[in-house]
């Protein structure tokens, strides 16, 4: 994990009895979607909706580390860091616990990119984004 960087949000996600897998826990795939809930709240209440116009946020790359397994019922607490913003992009990084918990179940990373939507190319991380991440 990037040691520069900033919390920036936290998500509250109840678990559903459909996030399940045979196995019983959480199937590996929900996790990313966990992020990915987390990400677009923080982009949001930032007033950068993800949408398909203009200029936007993609993900270029996705990784997660499983430690241990989440089960139905519960609610996890997925926190969001940011490093040190790029031109165009932002590298992202998750931790997910159950609320009220210590116990650390997965981490996760994700580069953010900002991109224009009608020519697919990058373009520069919105100028209030970049003061957001930069302030102390």
């Amino acid at each position: 994990m990037d040691t520069g960087r900033k919390h920036v949000h936290t998500s509250l996600i109840p678990i559903r009895w459909g996030d399940m897998d045979a196995y019983g826990h959480v199937n590996n795939t929900i996790y990313f979607r966990y992020f990915e809930q987390c990400r677009v709240e923080y982009l949001e209440k930032l007033g950068f909706a993800v949408a398909p116009q203009g200029s936007a946020p993609v993900i270029i790359n996705a990784a997660c580390t499983f430690l241990v397994p989440l089960n139905y019922p519960g609610v996890v607490e997925v926190r969001m860091f940011c490093g040190a913003p790029g031109r165009s992009s932002i590298p992202s990084s998750y931790e997910i616990r159950l609320q009220g918990q210590e116990t650390l179940f997965a981490v996760g990373e994700a580069k953010i990119v900002w991109m224009d939507v009608a020519s697919g190319k990058s373009v520069p991380i919105p100028e209030q984004l970049r003061e957001e991440l930069t302030a102390s």
